[in-house]
């Protein structure tokens, strides 16, 4: 306690001692480090919109947590559980949306793993047109790989890629949403 008698909260103290120029300082280049970090992780996040592998949503939210960091924006309590709930809630239609894609289109397991194989190749192979059509097409072969006919391989790799494509169109909304964020809580 400060003084005798008067209730001064220990945790507020430091404002009333001013900090050094210095100090300062490198409050500020840290906040640059935070916000730099952030912006990484953001972008890193929509690669992971298209990318099986990159958990796009987790790396979004974690830009959104370093940004928190800083004294530039703070995020209020509710903002941040609310955001967490979204991230998994979409982490979960991630994964059960192609699955949902491929039962209606009567596919299999060939078709999901096809789909997948298929956005990774077709990234590499012609960007950027392959990460729309390496999923379908990936679907295709790995419904045609699994025993299908060709009409059915091409309905239940349909399936597949439609289900992929609302996961991504998922994902990247909730992304683009924490970009928005992002950048108008900086300007």
């Amino acid at each position: 306690m400060l003084f005798p008698g008067n209730e001064v909260d220990t945790c507020c103290f430091h404002r009333l001692i001013p900090l050094s120029l210095w100090e300062y300082q490198i409050k500020d280049d840290m906040d640059i480090v935070w916000i730099v970090l952030g912006a990484i992780c953001l972008l890193v996040g929509l690669g992971g919109c298209f990318l099986p592998a990159l958990p796009g949503p987790p790396l979004s939210y974690v830009g959104m947590l370093l940004l928190h960091l800083t004294d530039k924006v703070q995020f209020t309590g509710t903002q941040l559980v609310v955001w967490a709930i979204l991230v998994i809630v979409v982490q979960v239609l991630d994964y059960f949306t192609p699955l949902i894609g491929t039962k209606y289109g009567g596919g299999s397991k060939w078709g999901n793993r096809g789909c997948i194989a298929g956005t990774v190749i077709g990234m590499f192979v012609c960007p950027p047109w392959g990460i729309i059509l390496g999923p379908l097409v990936g679907a295709i072969v790995g419904e045609l790989l699994g025993g299908k006919l060709t009409h059915e391989a091409v309905k239940a790799g349909l399936g597949a890629f439609l289900g992929f494509l609302l996961g991504v169109v998922i994902k990247v909304s909730l992304c683009g949403y924490f970009v928005y964020v992002f950048v108008a809580a900086l300007v």
